[in-house]
């Protein structure tokens, strides 16, 4: 349940983020670095300390070094999406890759943060 509002929290931010800049300031693959470092910056403390807690060691190095290659197996996702989908085989608008990278993403992510990171 934790992990679910953090991650609806963090849905918010990268899509508004995201859209924002790949709709008015650069092209949409550019937009996903940006809103996905600043959500990765605000969830790795609110899973840290609370999604995730009582589950592994919070300062340890190696948990952080997990959780960035989780993390970017994530990005590495919502880029495919990105590229796809509004790329040059589907030209589609901005807003589409929202969609997987709301509903499919955060649910790999789960699956590899629990099972790789917060055990």
């Amino acid at each position: 349940m934790r992990f679910t509002i953090v991650g609806l929290s963090l849905a918010i931010v990268y899509s508004g983020i995201y859209w924002y800049l790949a709709t008015y300031v650069m092209a949409p693959v550019l937009a996903v670095v940006i809103a996905f470092l600043v959500s990765v910056s605000i969830g790795f403390v609110l899973h840290s300390r609370w999604s995730f807690r009582g589950h592994g060691a919070r300062e340890d190095h190696r948990l952080k070094v997990k959780f960035l290659l989780v993390q970017s197996s994530g990005f590495l996702l919502n880029e495919a999406f990105t590229w796809a989908l509004t790329g040059p085989l589907v030209h589609g608008p901005t807003w589409w890759p929202l969609i997987p990278a709301i509903f499919v993403t955060p649910l790999a992510t789960f699956v590899l943060n629990r099972q790789l990171v917060f055990r």
